[in-house]
């Protein structure tokens, strides 16, 4: 970062969040200046595809102090960059646990400090659910007796940010939109960028006990602002309707509905921002050498780098975009159920895996689109994640990617891929697609496998009771990438002969 010099024998750092949007960039950033990285993981095979060579992952979980001890051996500086913006039920006993047990942690093993990035608003006994347990959380972590450097930041401006994402949804969808009164609310958005430059800086800013710094943008606007800004750029007229009041639960269903943001997501958000979230002390000016952009040039650089910066990270690849995950531990499942179906295609395996790579997002699954979106309607109104999320890169996977309401498990790139479902189901379920060589090395056989375990009863009533229509989509979702496979094939031959 600019005005901060390469450190080649720096302490060690523990990087928490580094599997969410801008803890994946903060490590790019911290990659680049050379520093020594270790990332906290629940699930470490999705991260050690992302990282650089030099850069640890360990295996930890927040709610097992164990875990952090292990994890934290060795570090100097830690950042805590962990939300709960995407998890389910009441969260606030969760991340009360969880702040607990990193502080503890840090303190049994010598951590010096511990960097925290918490949400911007004025403490009141109006103050939402959510920010007023990421306030407990920086008072937990000050009570380790560590110092904390906390950060208070309110809209984050970047492409893939869950903020504008949805401006951009909203304003790209909707000539006129019924705006209710959360839309008014003044905040004080900062682009990425920025916060980068300050998450960064508080490496070395000097630091005697535990400070808080708010941190913001050079305006103060709101969210009709900053869909009115974004409509300016893009050239579109766009009209919006006040209404007095509309319920978080009715205005998390609409974001669903025409944004990428699912119900959960979109009630925590609008919890928030009834509160004014505003700069009211300047003081990270003068500790710091950052000069926060507008929100003319934040947007503009968010929609500049959408297509780079969206692939490289967005709010949805977290782990936590899928909600708080179940704990099957001594739930009984039933037999497995397994549907199985496999089609010959001409093309070769390198060729025939490419749709299959492709599916899901804007993609679509190959055969009746408007079934998923439906089911995804469901999910939506049982509070999952529904089928917004998309998929961070349109023509290849990774573990780890979110790809609609299915979390990618195992990639095998050519061969073999896994996906874990994220929807709400009563069980578990995965999809799995293998491509092999076809008999005497001609062609391709793709294998198509939907595995259900249900849990109890109840499973297996769900799964019988949707079985035709599963059947139906399954047979028609494996004829539909056969079809693409084979015109990729006969095109990739087309273009040989000439």
């Amino acid at each position: 970062m600019a005005g901060i010099h390469r450190i080649d024998e720096a302490p060690r750092i523990l990087l928490t969040g580094a599997t969410g949007y801008i803890g994946r960039r903060l490590l790019r950033v911290l990659e680049a200046e050379g520093h020594r990285v270790r990332c906290l993981a629940r699930r470490p095979e999705y991260l050690r595809e992302r990282v650089a060579e030099a850069t640890e992952v360990a295996r930890g979980d927040l709610l097992d102090h164990d875990s952090l001890v292990a994890a934290m051996g060795g570090i100097d500086t830690a950042y805590y960059l962990v939300h709960s913006l995407g998890s389910a039920g009441d969260f606030a006993d969760e991340e009360r646990q969880c702040a607990q047990n990193f502080a503890d942690a840090a303190r049994e093993a010598g951590v010096s400090r511990i960097i925290y990035l918490g949400g911007l608003g004025v403490d009141g006994p109006n103050l939402s659910h959510h920010l007023r347990s990421r306030r407990q959380v920086g008072d937990i972590l000050r009570s380790s007796g560590i110092s904390v450097l906390e950060f208070r930041a309110s809209i984050v401006i970047g492409s893939g940010s869950v903020s504008f994402e949805m401006v951009r949804a909203l304003v790209e969808r909707l000539p006129v939109m019924v705006t209710p009164r959360w839309v008014s609310v003044p905040a004080q958005p900062i682009a990425i960028d920025d916060l980068l430059q300050y998450l960064y800086a508080g490496l070395i800013v000097p630091l005697d006990g535990s400070r808080v710094f708010e941190v913001g943008g050079a305006d103060v606007v709101s969210y009709g602002d900053l869909m009115r800004e974004y409509a300016r750029q893009r050239g579109l007229r766009r009209m919006m309707l006040p209404v007095p009041v509309l319920t978080p639960r009715l205005s998390s269903l609409w974001l669903g509905l025409v944004t990428p943001l699912y119900a959960r997501v979109g009630r925590k958000l609008i919890d928030s921002l009834r509160n004014a979230s505003v700069v009211t002390d300047p003081s990270a000016r003068a500790a710091f050498d950052v000069q926060p952009m507008g929100i003319s040039d934040a947007i503009a650089a968010a929609r500049r780098n959408e297509d780079r910066d969206f692939a490289e990270s967005r709010w949805s690849d977290a782990l936590s975009s899928s909600g708080a995950t179940p704990s099957w531990g001594g739930v009984r499942f039933g037999t497995r159920l397994v549907d199985t179906r496999t089609v010959p295609v001409s093309a070769p395996p390198a060729i025939a895996f490419e749709p299959i790579e492709r599916i899901g997002g804007d993609s679509g699954w190959y055969f009746a689109d408007w079934l998923w979106r439906a089911r995804g309607f469901i999910d939506l109104l049982a509070g999952g994640v529904g089928v917004r999320r998309g998929r961070p890169h349109p023509g290849r996977l990774a573990v780890g990617d979110a790809v609609d309401w299915w979390r990618v498990e195992s990639c095998e790139p050519g061969r073999m891929v896994r996906f874990q479902a994220e929807m709400r189901l009563p069980g578990r379920a995965w999809l799995e697609f293998e491509v092999e060589p076809g008999d005497g090395g001609n062609g391709s056989m793709i294998r198509q496998t939907a595995v259900f375990e249900p849990v109890g009863l109840g499973g297996l009533l769900y799964w019988y009771a949707v079985w035709p229509v599963h059947a139906a989509v399954f047979r028609g979702m494996i004829r539909g990438i056969a079809k693409a496979a084979d015109a990729e094939g006969r095109q990739r031959a087309m273009a040989r002969e000439t």
